[in-house]
């Protein structure tokens, strides 16, 4: 068996039951999942903003340590901006972790030739660039296209969402090139078949990318023994250094 966790890096827990329906209706048999938020802090509900997503790191970075204590296999930070993932890597001693951007653009690139990213916010854009950078996208994500909506409008009215997404899928497919479509907001999730259908080409849930290149890469583990290199990048700190400071600890 294949244990994952998927965490809702904020504290709100009003997606976590979306979230379970599609992962669970995805999932390989041999494979559980869990999924959380951050608890019942007082805290961000979104990550829109980077203070934010700084507020939230530790506490996900600590999600993540104890997600290997407690045996999984995997863990998914849930978030289009991918908050933490290095630093998740280097906790983590033998557990592999995903992220929603760096998931999605790796499945997107290879289903096609141009990707084009729909978010919610034009407040989005600039640190998806930087991460599309970061993760060698460049050059093929033709554009990223907002359709000014929040992180916590997108499952208000469903029939609004959607027809917002269409306009700018459409818009991506014949102005830009597009030939593959990435919803880039974990709380998009729920819309992709809709549009894939409507469009004919493959539209990528972040969520369920994020799920599915988690349970590969568990999957590459346990048979293969493949995960994250301890050699430079991901290199864990010292434990007497980490428990000096307590990061762990609540």
């Amino acid at each position: 068996m294949k244990k994952i966790l998927f965490i809702d890096p904020v504290y709100n827990d009003d997606y976590l039951h979306l979230f379970s329906e599609y992962f669970n209706k995805s999932k390989e048999d041999d494979t559980d999942v869990d999924v959380i938020s951050l608890g019942e802090k007082h805290g961000p509900e979104h990550l829109e903003y980077s203070c934010y997503e700084i507020m939230v790191m530790p506490d996900i970075i600590r999600s993540v340590k104890k997600a290997e204590e407690s045996g999984y296999d995997a863990a998914i930070i849930g978030c289009f901006y991918d908050p933490a993932l290095r630093a998740c890597r280097e906790v983590s001693e033998k557990m592999v972790i995903s992220a929603p951007a760096e998931a999605s653009l790796h499945i997107a690139s290879t289903l096609g030739e141009n990707i084009s990213i729909i978010v919610g916010r034009q407040k989005w854009i600039p640190e998806i660039k930087e991460n599309i950078h970061k993760y060698g996208f460049s050059q093929k994500v033709a554009s990223i296209r907002p359709i000014e909506l929040g992180v916590l409008d997108f499952q208000k009215d469903h029939a609004q969402t959607l027809k917002k997404m269409r306009i700018a899928a459409i818009e991506a497919v014949e102005k830009d090139g597009a030939d593959v479509i990435v919803l880039g907001c974990t709380a998009e999730i729920g819309f992709f078949e809709e549009l894939q259908k409507e469009l004919g080409i493959p539209v990528v849930d972040a969520s369920l990318a994020a799920f599915k290149y988690a349970e590969f890469l568990a999957s590459i583990k346990q048979k293969l023994d493949w995960t994250h290199s301890k050699r430079i990048g991901y290199e864990s700190p010292p434990i007497k250094e980490i428990e000096t400071f307590r990061l762990f600890t609540t």
